[in-house]
């Protein structure tokens, strides 16, 4: 457990420099916003289509393994928002809280440290999740925060659900990857160079990103916060355990890069639709500030404690 700590140092390292850059104003937080721009519509969905051209359907698509992930997921969910319905929040209130406390980091974090913790056979898996958190959970959120103002599910909110979905990078690069992957051919050797360039840029960028941003991030509302927190760091490894050692078991690595990826923390993405709908951004914004500080610890030993 020790030896994981030390490795994932240097990720938490990069972390904290963008954090300092940040809180010293030497990196504002429009440069923030660049950076995690260039990361997420370039970096990354370089990485994802390298990773993805190199696999197939088959291979990322792993029904027991969903299963698990599903329900793990779905069970945090669901507890986050019997707790939110508890205290008297409103459904919109509930639905961020609920994906506060079950959507890790899995882009910006989860691929980029895992693949080099764990080899790039935990690239698949992490795929699948990712992509499950997108299609699914993402969907959920739009479904009912615009069902809640607009007092029905119309079929306007899956229009605009398809078409987030279908301009989502990150959604696109894999496409894209694994259309090349079952066309049968290579990439051409330069193409192959300059999307392996731009991807390995995606590490050190995203995690600078990261602590860059949590700079303008707030430790407001610490109860409700630490609550969601807690609930990602410890809930959802736990139930996604549950799934995949129990319910639906797999294999030891796949169950250990899956409860890995659950132990990530809050997604930053979530203060992102928190801010678009106007829906507790302060508490999003906390629950990633502290979910994102106590990783150091609750990460390294969750991938310590399932490494097979």
């Amino acid at each position: 457990m020790l030896a994981i700590f030390v490795k994932t140092v240097p990720f938490f390292a990069l972390i904290g420099l963008g954090y300092g850059a940040g809180r010293r104003g030497f990196f504002p937080e429009a440069a923030t916003a660049a950076l995690t721009k260039f990361v997420f519509y370039f970096a990354l969905s370089a990485m994802l289509f390298r990773f993805s051209a190199s696999l197939s359907i088959g291979q990322i698509f792993d029904a027991r393994l969903a299963a698990a992930y599903l329900w793990g997921t779905m069970a945090v969910y669901g507890i986050a928002t019997a707790v939110a319905f508890a205290r008297r929040q409103d459904l919109q209130t509930a639905a961020i809280e609920a994906q506060t406390a079950s959507i890790g980091n899995t882009g910006f974090l989860g691929l980029p440290m895992l693949s080099l913790l764990l080899g790039e056979a935990a690239v698949a898996p992490i795929i699948l999740m990712l992509t499950i958190d997108l299609v699914v959970f993402a969907t959920l959120l739009v479904v009912l925060v615009a069902g809640a103002r607009e007092g029905k599910i119309t079929a306007s909110i899956f229009r605009s659900v398809g078409l987030g979905l279908l301009t989502n990078p990150m959604i696109v690069s894999i496409c894209a990857g694994l259309a090349v992957s079952a066309s049968g051919l290579a990439l051409p050797g330069v193409v192959l160079d300059f999307v392996t360039m731009l991807g390995n840029a995606a590490t050190p960028c995203a995690l600078f990103a990261i602590g860059a941003s949590l700079a303008s991030k707030s430790a407001d509302r610490l109860a409700v916060s630490g609550w969601l927190s807690f609930a990602k760091l410890v809930l959802h490894p736990l139930f996604v355990a549950a799934g995949v050692y129990l319910f639906f078991p797999v294999t030891p690595f796949q169950a250990a890069v899956a409860v890995s990826t659950a132990a990530m923390p809050v997604a930053g993405t979530v203060f992102m639709l928190a801010q678009h709908y106007g829906i507790a951004p302060q508490r999003v914004s906390a629950a990633i500030l502290i979910s994102t500080a106590f990783s150091i610890v609750t990460l390294s030993t969750v991938i310590g404690l399932v490494t097979p």
